[in-house]
């Protein structure tokens, strides 16, 4: 299996994320809020119309989860503009492991890929893979890799197509150069957890339009540790 089959499986898990009992506004805000996720939310009303709103989250017909409206609704900043903070909707967010996003631009991607990096900075060990696409991409990048590979004992390993030279570096920072079209249309950033399951995490996504990338984001522990897996039998060319 290939990153883009991996990538295809779980494009074709749709989550359905049913609304209760809950007015136009809160249907609206929702679908907002998960526009760019492969996710469908959807309006019904229980014939008592009660409890009061609450969503529940499924997936191929079966049940994940529910929460209250209350409980993954931020406060409304004003009438017409409810605020769906991060924190606030964790019930739901947090089985949304694995959900597609779709259409993500440069800057939604290096703000995902920013999250796994910190991780693996704080933890300052394990091992960090990551996908640039091109050497030109990861030489923009060199400032932020040289760092991390001098962190700690982390060892950091970046993937790219030879498009221009190998950045010269001081770090042991390990680049693999390879001739790869999966290498060259993935956009990936993996991090080991430093071997504990609750700490790893993984962002793979691929290009399928110009500088439009779709994926998904993982805290799976198995998920992560294949895509390390194929990583580590699939490629092997290094230039350090």
């Amino acid at each position: 299996m290939s990153l883009t089959e991996l990538i295809a499986g779980v494009e074709e898990h749709e989550k359905t994320l049913t609304i209760f009992n809950g007015d136009d506004e809160d249907v609206a805000a929702l679908r907002e809020q998960f526009h760019d996720r492969n996710l469908s939310v959807t309006a019904e009303r229980t014939p008592s119309g009660k409890p009061n709103a609450f969503a529940v989250l499924s997936e191929d017909g079966e049940f994940v989860t529910a929460a209250s409206l209350d409980d993954i609704r931020g406060p409304e900043s004003d009438e017409n503009d409810p605020d769906f903070a991060e924190n606030a909707y964790r019930p739901i967010l947090d089985y949304l492991d694995e959900t597609m996003f779709t259409s993500y631009d440069i800057g939604q991607m290096v703000a995902a890929s920013r999250e796994i990096e910190d991780r693996a900075w704080r933890l300052g060990k394990g091992s960090l893979h990551s996908g640039f696409q091109k050497l030109s991409i990861l030489e923009d990048q060199m400032d932020i890799y040289e760092q991390l590979a001098e962190k700690g004992t982390l060892d950091v390993y970046a993937y790219a197509i030879p498009d221009t030279d190998v950045p010269k570096h001081d770090t042991d920072l390990t680049i693999h150069v390879e001739r790869s079209d999966e290498i060259e249309r993935s956009w990936f950033v993996v991090y080991d957890g430093a071997g504990i399951d609750v700490n790893k995490c993984a962002l793979l996504a691929e290009e399928r339009e110009p500088r439009s990338f779709y994926g998904f984001w993982t805290y799976d522990p198995d998920t992560v540790d294949w895509i390390i897996d194929h990583l580590k039998s699939t490629y092997g060319l290094v230039e350090q």
